[in-house]
């Protein structure tokens, strides 16, 4: 009887200690994200100004280059007025040597392309801060969640293009309370993930939608799917199928921790070879529990 009761306290103390491990491992990693987000911010501020101010030089620039192209066309027309004809020779000759027909030209084009670049870094510091959430504080307030969506697509673009196509399909839906930047990292998972699936030329579709008093989001790829006896265990801590040093087999179980505390849910359906579907079920008003 005492061996049996020392047996049971001992798989209860063997249960509690995993228990305080997993919640310590996705407090150190909602620390790591929480980092990752601060620096994205501080990055994102950090060039802001810079790119604030090459934008702006670059509009003076172009407006200065169109005067000049302005004044040598007044030139070129006064040109057959000179009536020294060696010195009308000197100037077709300069202009044949710099060939200011095709300066004009490519002169615009550079301009246009510096401004097209500097609009591209510019969207991606507004990406960074949008993922970040730097702008808000981290209390709970409304948010749209298709543009975090777009955000965080915008984010880990580099690492889904080579691998899928990205479907678009949000349906109409309010404005929900939530932690955005936290949701964020919930998308960013389901999104990589759905990358990794993918041995070849996929597509991932990202769809939104509502159902009552519920918000849904839901991340489809075309990928190699999850074999049925893995599907119960995809939300444990350190769980993975991916090789040693490709992932730590926390992302899904810190979504999963995200979505409660939103009083939320994660769905999936998969099949082997076909592919896997995640949908995200969120209150539209956060309820606190008691």
């Amino acid at each position: 009887m005492a061996e049996d009761d020392l047996r049971k306290s001992h798989d209860e103390l063997e249960a509690i200690n995993r228990q305080l491990e997993e919640a310590h491992n996705q407090l150190l990693q909602s620390e790591k994200m929480a980092s990752i987000g601060q620096l994205a911010a501080g990055v994102a501020h950090e060039i802001n100004n810079p790119i604030g101010y090459v934008y702006s030089n670059l509009g003076t620039l172009e407006k200065y280059v169109q005067d000049v192209f302005s004044m040598i066309d007044s030139y070129e027309q006064a040109e057959g007025m000179i009536a020294d004809q060696e010195m009308r020779n000197q100037l077709q000759e300069a202009r044949k040597k710099l060939d200011i027909a095709f300066l004009k030209e490519d002169l615009r084009a550079l301009m246009s392309e510096s401004k097209d670049g500097i609009t591209r870094v510019k969207n991606i510091v507004q990406n960074l801060k949008d993922f970040s959430h730097v702008d808000t504080t981290d209390e709970w307030h409304f948010a749209d969640l298709r543009m975090g969506l777009d955000s965080t697509l915008n984010i880990v673009n580099n690492e889904i293009k080579y691998k899928a196509d990205v479907v678009r399909e949000y349906g109409d839906i309010p404005d929900v309370e939530c932690l955005p930047s936290q949701l964020n990292q919930v998308f960013m998972n389901l999104l990589v993930n759905a990358a990794h699936a993918i041995e070849e030329r996929g597509t991932i579709t990202v769809r939104t939608g509502q159902q009552g008093d519920e918000v849904w989001v839901e991340v489809a790829d075309t990928g190699k799917g999850i074999a049925p006896e893995n599907l119960k265990r995809i939300f444990d801590p350190f769980f993975t199928t991916k090789p040693v040093g490709k992932g730590t087999g926390l992302g899904l179980s810190l979504s999963f921790g995200i979505m409660r505390k939103h009083n939320g849910r994660i769905e999936v359906q998969s099949e082997a070879g076909k592919g896997t579907a995640f949908t995200l079920w969120l209150p539209v008003k956060h309820q606190v529990q008691e």
